[in-house]
């Protein structure tokens, strides 16, 4: 019996604005029917990363035209980003899945904007998977989309910094004198932080960087930032995997303490800090925006799990007190070529590992399918979101 055999795998089109990403290339649509599924995608799914339908038709899938025969025919639906209210439709996606299937995506279960979206997703026993909660271990690397779509938002949000921001960001000699490197903090140096690390020093920004992992605060040392002190009790910031884990709030206002002077002389502020699988942690608070100069510019990557900044708004970019806030919630779809085929690769290599024999086993103790579970037989089981809803109700 081949792997995926006996499976229905629907591919809907993306709704969220802006999102040109799709969760499967030919290449993979190829190797999932080499292995027995039936692959059925939407017409126009892959038209915003450049993929055709009859693309996807010779490499084994039906086109279909309506969205909710995608839903109806799948037992198993992928997709990038987490369901949405369709109004085309007048329905929300979380509803038009067919009950009691399975969904695999970036579901971002701790943010409270997705809580409601959760709970449908349980009510009507649909077993749901959120990529951004595969653990980070060897053995899951390439598995990891969150870790591919962070090497593509941390590169983008330094292009859109320094896109919209009001002055250079290399030192430049004029005739008026030398203008100096734009100031560039990056807090929170996971791979996301890296490469915005490495993107702003290769535009000439003078980058300074903060994060609560000391073999972070190193791998962003060797690109050349230079480190914000904040001393930190060893083994408090680093969690499994390499990951942050969350401090207490007691030790967050230090942080913000630390960063406070820092942030007021920055032109270009980077927000990447995430703890897997919660709420983002509030490091910049209204007044630290209000100290910046005008013109300057905050990008907050971590608002798909509700920002590390306070005024932040999701999916927004505004002005506040001549500030300009970012807070695009799909940054990764700006470069949709590339991250769509490291984004199906990654999702093929998910499924890979959790389908045999054309049956998903959500009830594996596998860590990388345990982890990654957010709902199961009616209830939701995510640690993160559980912790995210309860305070929510606080």
């Amino acid at each position: 019996m081949s792997q995926f055999t006996g499976l229905v795998i629907g591919i809907p089109r993306e709704i969220m604005p802006g999102e040109r990403r799709v969760a499967v290339v030919p290449e993979t649509v190829r190797a999932f029917a080499k292995d027995g599924a039936r692959v059925v995608v939407q017409s126009g799914a892959g038209a915003g990363a450049y993929y055709t339908d009859d693309a996807y038709r010779q490499a084994g899938a039906e086109v279909l035209d309506d969205a909710r025969e995608v839903f109806r025919q799948a037992g198993l639906i992928l997709k990038v980003k987490e369901p949405k209210f369709n109004e085309s439709l007048n329905a929300h996606e979380a509803d038009l899945i067919r009950g009691g299937s399975v969904l695999v995506c970036f579901l971002h279960p701790a943010n409270p904007l997705n809580h409601a979206m959760v709970r449908t997703l349980a009510e009507r026993g649909i077993t749901s998977f959120s990529l951004d909660s595969i653990p980070r271990i060897s053995r899951a690397q390439h598995m990891d989309a969150l870790t591919s779509m962070s090497t593509v938002a941390g590169y983008k949000a330094v292009i859109s910094a320094a896109h919209n921001l009001a002055r250079f960001v290399p030192m430049i000699p004029t005739d008026a004198g030398i203008i100096e490197p734009a100031r560039v903090l990056v807090v929170g140096t996971g791979v996301a932080g890296l490469q915005a690390i490495a993107t702003a020093k290769r535009l000439g920004g003078r980058v300074k960087a903060l994060d609560i992992r000391p073999e972070a605060n190193e791998q962003a040392r060797s690109l050349g930032a230079v480190l914000v002190p904040f001393d930190l009790p060893q083994g408090v910031g680093a969690g499994e995997g390499g990951y942050a884990q969350r401090l207490p709030e007691e030790w967050y206002q230090r942080e913000r303490e630390c960063l406070a002077p820092v942030i007021a002389e920055s032109d270009i502020v980077v927000l990447t800090a995430l703890v897997p699988g919660e709420r983002a942690p509030i490091l910049v608070d209204t007044s630290m925006v209000e100290s910046m100069k005008k013109g300057s510019v905050i990008v907050d990557i971590s608002i798909d799990q509700g920002g590390n900044c306070e005024v932040t708004r999701p999916g927004e970019e505004y002005s506040w007190h001549d500030v300009l806030v970012i807070g695009l919630i799909n940054i990764p779809a700006y470069l949709a070529v590339d991250s769509t085929r490291m984004f199906a690769h990654n999702l093929y290599e998910y499924m890979n590992h959790i389908v045999a024999d054309g049956r998903i086993d959500a009830d594996s103790q596998d860590e990388i399918i345990r982890e990654a579970l957010v709902t199961k037989n009616g209830s939701i089981v995510h640690k993160g979101a559980l912790k995210a809803m309860e305070e929510a109700c606080a």
